[in-house]
């Protein structure tokens, strides 16, 4: 796999730091990842993930959302809609640059990212949710302790994931008001849901419940005893490879 590091301007005109994980022989297609909560484009699983896509000609593109991992902004001031504007950027930079994106992965909050970017995206064919929250008001969990705080005085310092992060009343508005099951029936997409019945940081109903508010065609690929980061390579790679076969019987360039 060839890995080339790239940039372009996310949604808030910020300079969002990229990796394009390419094939070593032809293209066939080209697919957009959108990482989990607070998380980056350099988690390992995410890694293990575009290889395999690479083994199979699928370029990827994986990318820090603003205010995260590389890339430039305050992750204070993006939201969940933010973040589904960064994933029409990057999904509009690939189009320049070569190939627009066929594929869209989402990990965790990335999956219902990209449930709704999809709908942006005229070029893609299939869609795939890791491990995703059925709504993305779920990640509210991980600051539950905080949230008064967040409501009374505008904003609040969190841990996530071990790191202090500003959390504004905004990201919580945000969260309110952005529901998932119009997006989820009117998809229009081929869906892969893919999730571990043991996770223990977004529980396993969330995948049914996409699940059954899609129409086809959909699939579901049960991650056996993986957990929500997919920690361990055999689970990552597995998953890289089934999307791989997988969104082939829907894209017109394989």
């Amino acid at each position: 796999m060839k890995s080339e590091k790239v940039r372009f301007e996310g949604a808030f005109g910020d300079q969002l730091a990229g990796r394009l994980d390419s094939p070593e022989t032809e293209i066939y297609s080209s697919a957009l990842f959108a990482h989990c909560f607070t998380c980056s484009k350099n988690l390992k699983a995410v890694g293990n993930i575009t290889k395999a896509l690479a083994a199979k000609g699928i370029e990827t593109l994986r990318f820090d959302f603003t205010g995260l991992g590389e890339s430039e902004g305050d992750f204070a001031d993006t939201n969940f809609s933010s973040n589904v504007d960064d994933l029409i950027a990057a999904a509009e930079y690939m189009a320049e640059k070569q190939k627009a994106p066929s594929i869209l992965i989402g990990h965790s909050l990335g999956g219902a990212a990209v449930l709704q970017a999809a709908h942006r995206i005229p070029s893609v064919k299939a869609v795939v949710t890791i491990g995703a929250p059925s709504e993305p008001k779920h990640v509210e969990r991980h600051f539950e302790s905080k949230k008064e705080e967040i409501l009374e005085k505008g904003e609040a310092i969190v841990k996530l994931a071990g790191r202090p992060f500003k959390v504004k009343k905004q990201f919580l508005d945000d969260l309110q008001k952005n529901k998932m099951n119009d997006f989820v029936e009117n998809l229009d997409k081929a869906l892969l849901v893919m999730h571990a019945p043991l996770d223990q940081t977004v529980g396993i109903d969330n995948a049914a419940h996409i699940y059954k508010m899609a129409k086809h065609p959909k699939s579901f690929i049960s991650l056996d005893r993986a957990d929500h980061l997919l920690l361990d390579e055999t689970f990552s790679k597995y998953t890289g490879s089934i999307i791989a076969e997988w969104s082939a019987l829907y894209l017109d360039d394989h």
